[in-house]
């Protein structure tokens, strides 16, 4: 099995940046990509970005492009969320997911095996 625990949410202001951590324990060598999901109250749960585990490829939604970064630190089995200029419309609690599949362009929850439990991101206008 795979754990993974996300950390670093909290209530912002808009303009602002966090930074999402999420750390991979358990057997993570079985582990070829990781990403973030979104969900907001009330809508569906959705793809914010994704990172293949031995190249650093990635993939983003076009609602994040340019204001988000994802990226990985091997050595830790963790993947960070850098998230700048944030707005409102970014709040939502944030899920990092996994898979031992290669594909990064995989936007749908259920096309990813492992989750975390999620971290609130609140920002405030």
């Amino acid at each position: 099995q795979v754990q993974l625990e996300e950390s670093g949410g909290g209530l912002v202001q808009a303009g602002d940046s966090l930074r999402l951590s999420c750390a991979a324990s358990g057997r993570t060598f079985i582990i070829y990509t990781m990403a973030w999901f979104r969900q907001a109250p009330g809508k569906e749960r959705e793809f914010v970005a994704a990172i293949r585990w031995n190249d650093g490829r990635t993939d983003y939604a076009d609602s994040v492009k340019g204001q988000f970064t994802i990226f990985r630190h091997n050595a830790k089995n963790t993947v960070y969320l850098q998230m700048n200029s944030l707005k409102p419309e970014d709040t939502a609690v944030y899920y990092c997911a996994a898979d031992t599949r290669l594909d990064v362009s995989r936007r749908s929850r259920w096309e990813w095996a492992y989750w975390g439990q999620g971290t609130q991101v609140a920002v405030s206008s």
